[in-house]
């Protein structure tokens, strides 16, 4: 099993590198870079840059250096110093930026994930145990809805329940009082009050996915011989289904993580600008408009360390699940 775990690890490492490259060279493709952005917003406004001045910002933030030297200036920098890079648009160093917002982001995935996972498993096993029963078909109903419904649209239906029946403020992740106040117990306990409507948002699309997969892969597996072997020893129902199928039919199920990590970080980000949620998300589409390039880039290369976190997760929970996978 040790073995298993440090080739998957191995396997990751020369991934990670070449992601990376592929993420900065997706970043530097539009044309121009931030200063000419930045000269053709205030052209716009009717104002004038300096070309000295423009020069000596170039050659601050190296822009006029080749790509591949600004690459690995960039990641030296990261695995050296542990320096991301300074932002242009907010002329700050971009690891305070992202700390700062990372946090948030991790919790709200996190939670996102869970409340996914503990409502997917339970829904999908009843779905394909009860197979046409009611509860099947409105569960199946709920999945179509969760899938054809656009977060946004669910965020500002939600935004408007919270707000009217329950007198939530509307948006945020912190109550007013508590925008700017220092972390303490109180503040905690109003940013849980206030996780439930992204959380519900963000995890319902993965939600009604998931519980297709699951309810596909037990129906093939509750049709398999060794289920209706285990019947005929006498075994109750609920040991039958849990400790034979469910566990097979988990693989696939426990395979999606590899997606649903960046997904839930990726996906958050138009549900975090209808809902002014301080997360990475709108600090990303900000970063990607105005081609703030160290600052889109560490958040391109943070999803894609989420992507192959997620798989090598993956890789060692299905070991675990299931011996066979270990086999060479």
């Amino acid at each position: 099993m040790l073995g298993f775990i440090a080739r998957r690890i191995l396997y990751a490492i020369p991934t990670f590198f070449a992601v990376s490259i592929v993420a900065f060279i997706i970043i530097q493709l539009p044309p121009g870079d931030y200063l000419t952005t930045l000269v053709a917003s205030m052209a716009s406004q009717g104002e004038t840059v300096d070309p000295a001045a423009l020069e000596a910002l170039r050659n601050r933030y190296g822009l006029g250096e080749p790509i591949w030297v600004q690459y690995f200036k960039w990641m030296s920098n990261i695995f050296l110093r542990g320096d991301f890079g300074q932002s242009f648009e907010w002329n700050q160093p971009v690891a305070s930026l992202i700390w700062n917002r990372l946090f948030l982001s991790f919790m709200l995935s996190l939670s996102t994930l869970l409340f996914v996972w503990a409502v997917a498993l339970p829904v999908g096993i009843y779905s394909a145990v009860r197979q046409y029963s009611l509860g099947d078909y409105a569960f199946t109903f709920l999945g179509f809805i969760g899938l054809a419904i656009p977060n946004f649209l669910l965020a500002l239906l939600l935004m408007y329940i919270g707000f009217r029946f329950f007198g939530q403020s509307v948006g945020g992740l912190f109550s007013p009082e508590y925008q700017e106040a220092p972390w303490s117990w109180a503040k905690f306990v109003d940013m849980l009050s206030h996780l439930w409507i992204p959380i519900v948002i963000i995890g319902t699309a993965g939600t009604a996915s998931l519980i297709r997969i699951m309810r596909a892969n037990l129906l093939d597996e509750l049709r398999k011989p060794y289920v209706v072997t285990a019947r005929a020893k006498g075994l109750p129902e609920h040991q039958v289904i849990l400790r034979y199928p469910v566990r097979v039919a988990l693989n696939p199920f426990v395979s999606t993580i590899g997606w649903v990590l960046p997904a839930l970080i990726s996906g958050e980000a138009i549900t975090a600008i209808v809902l002014s949620l301080p997360t990475t998300g709108p600090l990303l589409l900000r970063a990607l408009m105005s081609q703030d390039m160290y600052l889109a880039g560490s958040f391109i290369l943070m999803l894609s360390t989420l992507t192959i976190i997620g798989t090598l997760l993956s890789d060692v929970l299905l070991a675990l699940l299931d011996p066979r996978i270990r086999l060479e």
